[in-house]
């Protein structure tokens, strides 16, 4: 109880007393400390009111005392006499103050006291204006400079501090006097006006002081200087994030982009970095000279007009003598004398020196022996000039940017190694022949890892036919590129003995086989699976026939093609797709159809497919519907091509992809003659008439000598081994195609005849007389077809 009444009596109660020790008056307080009414204590002598064991006298003492209470145990309190002069009959004020108030108050002034003394926290006390009433400025870490304390009370923030700290911290303490709501260990800039050059950096905590009506009347700011410590950990911070940049990306501008982000606006105001060209090509970078400029890759800031920008060349007069070229890290704090050295120079000025730059830091980028290129920062403003700390750490953040930053160009150097060979091996992109139009386009993808084994071609065949090939071998670099350059010289070369798909694909299976035996072999039993192996590849074969309009398609592991005739729906085409190369399994089988004249062909691989929201079966019906409206408004094989990457592939993909479109068409029905002959040596008088008839229908009269030669020669070695029936077809297109079919099996063989052999003759002059000629097994037999250039008229 007697510590709640202490409590109730607020800070202390007054009383006045006659020279006696009489009570004249007092305050309301004394009736809240002893529980009486104004009429019980005025007039009474103060020692009525004293406990036994206080101090007895008519005047009472300062010190500790007891004060019975009225109905209750009495009460602790300590009191402070003041004697009063004037010839009044009031001759002293006594002040008695509970005693666990005094204890309080006590503590409240030990703290102060303790916080105005120490040296490692400031104390500010503001006014609601957050005008300084009282500050603490101790010697130690917090001490302003010294012609900043003169004056301080009084001083708005702004007349001690830089204008941009003021603003912050001044934005904090009226947060703070406005709501009521503490601020704990905010980190601000706190620079003075009269040393802005001293990196400053103070741990801040602010609370609003009130009246005893709550009402608030300024703010006190407890502050620790943590600059060293926020030093520190900027150090710490910029030296992992340039070793962050070793797990980032592999392009060396996105490195380049990055290390600029690190360095702004942590370490300066502007950073540019700058290149060897060499680097960002992924070669090896040569000294710097006039003849191997650096290129502008990154820069970070707000970027001022005067300087170069990114992209810009930036040339290097004398990389030995130039204070910002140099081996080792320099920090230039006063541009004084470089802004003099380069006054005449326009050139060497928009690379270093931006008008409001007031010191400079460069960082020679070097590793593995190589210099790649320069880190350039600025400072501006009133912001820490760069000094000799700052370079030692500029040293050890490019030393390890730098280490990004090669790896960066050797991963460019084997990019473009394998893009480089990939489209080396990669056929030409536009192909026009009779039967088709047709184009491929090859999607590098954005890294090294995939880009390697995808490859199409457009391989014109006998008697005016076309094969369309798409494949994807497995792996990526340099070594799938070259595999793949293998598959497609063995799809060419098999292509080139006329062999139905579904066979071209066995003895390309049979190939992968051997090859892929052959690369166990040779591999070290530790080396594991060697990166862009043929074995496993996917290829898809079509052969067209602009005779016939059909098309026959196999494939091995490969999705099929879509197909959208004139008129009709979009669709895939219901090809069986045998296994992927060399896994064997199921026998390649070929489905033939027949394609109406404009018919759109798109084959496509897999990794077209491949997106991160999309699923495949979206991305199917996405290439379908493109195909589908290309064939309706009859684009053309290229602009289909266009069309649907663009909206399939808005960006780089992450995969490479290739993408073959063909439009099919059908050869003039006035182009072609064809007739049919029993196993009787007299057709083949009635074989060259007719020969002869149908070139001077077609005003080819040239070539009707060399032709019956052909003809008569063709159809009589089918009657002598082969038997009837025997086909004869003559093909007018940019070339005479004579064609002679017949029921074997049995290729021709050229040979060499001896001077006493009576036959065998007839191949050798076939072969004089033609342009080119083969055979090709068929469905009942085989074909053989020679073919002569046309007369110039």
């Amino acid at each position: 109880m007697s510590e709640v009444a202490a409590r109730q009596s607020g800070d202390g109660a007054a009383l006045v007393l006659d020279g006696y020790g009489t009570v004249l008056a007092c305050t309301p307080g004394v009736v809240a400390l002893l529980g009486a009414r104004f009429t019980e204590l005025i007039g009474r002598p103060f020692a009525d009111f004293l406990s036994a064991g206080s101090s007895r006298g008519m005047l009472p003492r300062d010190g500790r005392a007891m004060l019975r209470r009225s109905g209750g145990p009495a009460v602790k309190v300590r009191l402070m006499v003041l004697p009063l002069g004037g010839g009044l009959e009031a001759q002293s004020l006594v002040w008695a103050v509970p005693e666990a108030v005094a204890a309080d108050q006590e503590q409240d002034q030990a703290l102060v006291r303790a916080l105005s003394g120490q040296t490692e926290i400031g104390l500010v006390l503001h006014d609601p204006d957050l005008r300084i009433v009282r500050s603490s400025h101790p010697p130690g870490a917090v001490c302003p400079p010294a012609d900043a304390g003169a004056g301080l009370p009084g001083a708005a923030l702004d007349e001690v501090l830089v204008p941009q700290d003021a603003a912050a911290v001044e934005k904090q303490l009226r947060q703070v006097a406005q709501t009521g709501v503490p601020v704990t260990d905010q980190v601000l800039r706190a620079r003075y006006r009269t040393a802005p050059e001293q990196e400053r950096v103070i741990s801040l905590s602010a609370l609003r002081l009130e009246d005893r009506d709550g009402r608030s009347t300024g703010v006190a700011v407890l502050f620790r200087d943590v600059t060293e410590r926020h030093q520190a950990q900027r150090r710490q911070t910029l030296v992992e994030g340039a070793e962050k940049l070793l797990l980032g990306s592999l392009d060396i501008v996105a490195t380049a982009e990055g290390l600029a982000s690190v360095l702004v606006p942590e370490y300066g105001d502007l950073a540019a970095i700058d290149l060897a060209e060499a680097a960002l090509l992924g070669e090896e970078p040569g000294d710097l000279s006039l003849a191997a400029p650096l290129r502008r890759a990154a820069v970070a800031g707000s970027w001022p007009a005067e300087l170069l920008p990114v992209g810009a060349l930036v040339r290097v007069r004398d990389p030995e003598h130039e204070p910002v070229y140099q081996r080792h890290a320099v920090a230039v704090p006063d541009l004084s004398e470089l802004r003099a050295a380069l006054a005449d120079d326009a050139e060497g000025s928009r690379q270093v020196l931006p008008d409001a730059a007031t010191s400079l830091l460069m960082m020679p980028l070097r590793a593995r022996g190589r210099r790649l290129g320069a880190a350039v920062l600025w400072r501006c403003g009133t912001r820490a000039r760069f000094d000799q700390d700052d370079a030692t750490l500029g040293a050890q953040v490019g030393a390890r940017a730098a280490i990004s930053l090669d790896n960066a160009r050797r991963y460019t150097r084997e990019r473009r190694t394998a893009e480089i060979l990939q489209r080396s091996l990669l056929p030409q992109a536009d192909v026009q022949v009779s039967a088709a139009e047709a184009t491929g386009t090859y999607v590098p993808a954005g890294t090294a890892t995939g880009i390697g084994g995808t490859w199409f071609d457009v391989i014109p065949l006998s008697s005016c036919r076309v094969a369309f090939v798409v494949g994807d071998v497995l792996g990526h670099g340099v070594e799938a590129a070259a595999a793949m350059g293998r598959l497609r010289t063995a799809v060419q070369t098999l292509s080139d003995m006329d062999l139905p798909p579904e066979e071209l694909l066995a003895h390309l299976d049979d190939l992968v086989t051997r090859l892929s035996q052959a690369e166990r072999a040779a591999s070290a039993p530790s080396a594991g699976h060697r990166v862009g192996s043929v074995l496993g590849s996917t290829c898809v074969y079509a052969v067209y026939d602009p005779v016939t309009g059909l098309c026959a398609i196999a494939s091995a592991g490969h999705p099929p093609p879509v197909l959208s005739a004139p008129g009709q729906s979009a669709c895939f085409a219901q090809v069986k797709p045998g296994p992927p190369l060399g896994v064997g399994g199921l026998p390649f089988e070929s489905m033939e159809l027949a394609m109406e004249p404009g018919t759109l062909l798109a084959f496509y691989t897999d990794k077209l497919l491949a997106h991160r929201q999309d699923g495949t079966e979206e991305r199917l019906r996405q290439l379908r519907d493109q195909v589908q409206a290309a064939a309706r408004e009859d684009r053309s094989a290229k602009q289909t091509g266009h069309v649907v990457l663009r909206h399939l592939l808005p960006q780089a993909p992450e995969q490479e992809v290739a993408l073959l479109i063909a439009r099919l068409y059908a050869l003039p029905r006035g182009a072609i003659a064809a007739w049919e002959f029993p196993a009787d040596p007299e057709a083949v008088s009635r074989a060259r008439y007719a020969v002869t008839t149908q070139l001077a229908v077609w005003q080819m009269e040239e070539l009707a000598f060399t032709t019956e030669l052909l003809v008569s020669e063709l159809v009589t070695n089918s009657i002598r081994y082969a038997g009837g029936p025997v086909g004869l077809r003559l093909i007018r297109d940019k070339t005479l195609i004579c064609e002679i079919s017949d029921p074997s099996q049995t290729q021709p063989r050229l040979r060499r005849a001896l001077v006493t052999d009576e036959g065998g003759r007839g191949l050798f002059l076939v072969a004089q007389l033609a342009q080119r000629w083969g055979s090709r097994y068929t469905s009942h037999g085989k074909t053989i077809w020679a073919e002569q250039q046309l007369p110039v008229h």
